[in-house]
């Protein structure tokens, strides 16, 4: 009797095409997908951080901070109070923990201020000027990137220092006002002209003097919880309390103070209101502890 031989693919049982690698998904075709890395995906700030964080590795300082000024012009200051949503989207933490992203951009940020180094601009006169209104971070960075590209930039501030609400709503035992001001230099020495206590009252009055005008008012205004405690108590909202205590105007809290809140504003407060002398700081947080 003879038994002819058949090929091997069908000589297999119904359901091995494991075995012989063949099967329906011979006809699918994979699809490119074009995704940022975790860490640069979750950066509010939109940071090329797996590029400069190579730059880093290899000891590059200068190129790791040039690649951060691409879209950040501020790091040593964002080195201490971002909040670092890149961290916890690192996919490093599978295997031990996540990468330490925002210290590495602090230390660069640091070095830039340092070694003085600069920001060249190198994009021909556009011929185009462009008024900023308010020098908070918004204003201050819109300033950076349209200089770069070449345009003239003037910015309007109401107040007497630039720097909004890095500068009024972060204490300077978090954000020292050396790092602060030397970041605010560098774009100022880029030929960015500024004007402080020049409220713009109406932006009609502006309009037909410049090409195109950046709106940064900031958020200066503080939520209030109005809390019907009548004479017992004195209450004030924190923005307003870490503004008088930027510009030296030191309120008289007490012994005792209760801070309503429990986010970051609120841990500010508590601090600061132990610097200014009270004995005990007590906040008062509406979720539970874990949350």
């Amino acid at each position: 009797m003879t038994i002819e031989k058949q090929p091997f693919a069908i000589t297999l049982n119904v359901g091995s095409s494991l075995a012989n690698e063949t099967g329906s998904w011979r006809t699918e075709r994979p699809i490119y997908v074009d995704l940022l890395p975790p860490c640069n995906a979750a950066c509010p700030a939109g940071e090329n951080i797996q590029q400069w964080l190579y730059r880093a590795e290899e000891g590059d300082y200068r190129a790791a901070w040039a690649e951060i000024m691409r879209n950040n012009p501020m790091p040593a200051t964002m080195g201490r109070v971002c909040y670092h949503p890149c961290q916890s989207a690192c996919n490093r933490v599978q295997v031990d923990e996540a990468v330490g992203i925002n210290a590495i951009e602090r230390f660069l940020g640091d070095k830039a201020i340092e070694q003085g180094w600069t920001v060249p601009v190198t994009a021909p006169d556009s011929g185009k000027s462009v008024l900023v209104v308010g020098a908070g971070p918004s204003g201050l960075s819109a300033a950076y990137h349209l200089r770069l590209a070449g345009h003239r930039v003037h910015i309007k501030e109401a107040g007497p220092m630039a720097g909004g609400m890095m500068r009024f709503g972060i204490p300077a035992y978090r954000l020292p006002r050396s790092v602060l001001d030397a970041e605010i230099r560098r774009i100022l020495d880029m030929g960015v002209s500024i004007e402080y206590g020049a409220k713009v009252e109406s932006i009609e009055d502006e309009v037909g003097h410049w090409d195109a005008i950046f709106l940064a008012v900031g958020a200066h205004i503080g939520r209030r919880a109005y809390i019907p405690a009548g004479e017992s108590a004195r209450i004030m909202d924190a923005v307003s309390l870490l503004q008088d205590v930027e510009v030296g105007e030191k309120p008289m809290l007490g012994r005792r103070v209760v801070v309503y809140g429990g986010g970051n504003t609120a841990i500010d407060v508590a601090r600061t209101a132990r610097r200014l002398g009270a004995s005990e700081a007590i906040i008062v947080y509406r979720r539970t502890r874990d949350r």
